[in-house]
């Protein structure tokens, strides 16, 4: 990627600098991330790009621009664009029942007591549609939010962790004998919903979703990186992933040579995909630019609006509307459209973000935003588990709006 002088886009090259200091002074010198890439874009030109750290503490392997991540949760935004493509071709209605795709599920009901496995349920007040799962208002959950009994059954059953063998059907399957947390479209809660997406993709479109993303998406996008397996060449690009033990140190989590990415057959639409600052910035660019990079449309900009805008009932934002305490967000201000959290009131949020912006993040810290006001995408990178371990996001937005000429 090409760097360009900052002062070029409006962006103060001093202020930008303060951003790798604080990241080196703060976190990568006391040990608290491993490393970091960092990206800053305006007017679709890279302003920043600081590179820094390590991908791999015990191997001493630098980190690099074309360093590979999980991305966990960063995968939602780009199933949820795929989705839409086939929404574009005129193959679903967002208010379609989700039962029209998965017959299984014609007669999910929502729990009102009891414990895995004797739960006591009633009938929906209404089917659940695949415009609740693009919004996180499906009544699903997920197993490691440990808040209900519902949470404990996903933890029992191990639905959506890949064991050998098993795929996205076999997690279908499941959810099928298990009750919803609430009936749709009454509440908001950080789910499993999106892996549920991309098994739709797979029957609306009769094609694998790796397939899918790859024709219709990475190909065209020119993300040559982004996959859900790893090829060999490129596992000595893939970073290790960390957590802190009790004394606050660095562990490895999840080795960077781990075979599970090279073979493996579940294919989480919701947190599954491995990418590069390169490619994501690539997706983030075609997002802001209204569907369109480089000559190739991937989306219409009508319905990318439609995408980002909020559609929690009433225009409320996630602390009125959600049930969880997680997400990859704070809920206060902060609105959610169909794949993407987006700032509906930064006084409320706290946050420099412009109105309108949308974002959202990965359970190892990565982040990105898109601000149209500005003109700006900003996309971070480390891998450090979980992502509410420190506020890189509150601290990134000040440094990266304090640089606004």
């Amino acid at each position: 990627m090409e760097q360009v002088n900052p002062e070029t886009l409006g962006l103060n090259a001093a202020q930008l600098a303060r951003i790798g200091e604080h990241l080196r002074g703060r976190y990568l010198e006391p040990g608290k991330l491993p490393g970091s890439v960092t990206l800053v874009a305006r007017y679709g030109r890279v302003g920043l790009l600081d590179v820094a750290g390590l991908s791999d503490i015990e191997r001493d392997t630098p980190m690099s621009v074309d360093t590979i991540f999980r991305i966990y949760s960063m995968s939602k935004p780009i199933t949820s664009v795929a989705l839409m493509m086939l929404y574009e071709r005129g193959l679903f209605s967002l208010d379609d029942p989700v039962h029209r795709f998965i017959p299984e599920w014609r007669e999910l009901a929502v729990r009102t007591a009891g414990a895995f496995p004797l739960f006591a349920t009633q009938p929906c007040a209404r089917p659940m549609t695949i415009r609740d799962l693009l919004r996180h208002t499906s009544g699903l959950t997920y197993d490691f939010l440990r808040e209900s009994n519902l949470d404990y059954a996903y933890r029992k059953l191990q639905i959506g962790n890949p064991a050998p063998g098993y795929t996205l059907r076999h997690m279908i399957e499941q959810l099928a004998q298990l009750p919803l947390e609430f009936s749709p479209g009454t509440r908001w809660n950080y789910s499993l919903a999106t892996d549920v997406l991309g098994y739709l993709i797979e029957v609306i479109s009769g094609q694998s979703l790796p397939d899918y993303l790859q024709e219709h998406l990475f190909g065209p996008l020119g993300m040559v990186d982004t996959a859900f397996n790893i090829a060999p060449d490129k596992v000595h690009r893939l970073a290790s992933c960390y957590e802190r033990d009790a004394a606050k140190k660095l562990v490895c989590n999840d080795d960077g040579q781990d075979s599970r990415f090279r073979d493996r057959v579940f294919y989480s639409g919701g947190g599954g995909l491995l990418s590069t600052v390169g490619d994501y910035f690539r997706f983030c660019q075609m997002l802001l630019q209204g569907g369109t990079l480089d000559g190739v449309r991937i989306l219409g900009s009508r319905t990318l609006e439609y995408m980002t805008a909020n559609h929690l009932p009433g225009d409320v934002d996630l602390e009125q509307f959600a049930m969880g305490s997680f997400s990859e967000t704070e809920y206060e201000g902060v609105g959610f459209g169909l794949g993407f959290a987006n700032k509906i009131d930064p006084v409320k949020n706290g946050n420099l973000a412009s109105l309108g912006s949308f974002f959202w993040g990965g359970l190892a810290s990565t982040l990105f935003w898109v601000d149209p006001e500005e003109e700006l995408v900003v996309i971070f990178m480390t891998q450090l588990m979980p992502s509410s371990t420190f506020n890189l996001r509150g601290q990134l937005e000040s440094m990266v709006y304090a640089a606004l000429d």
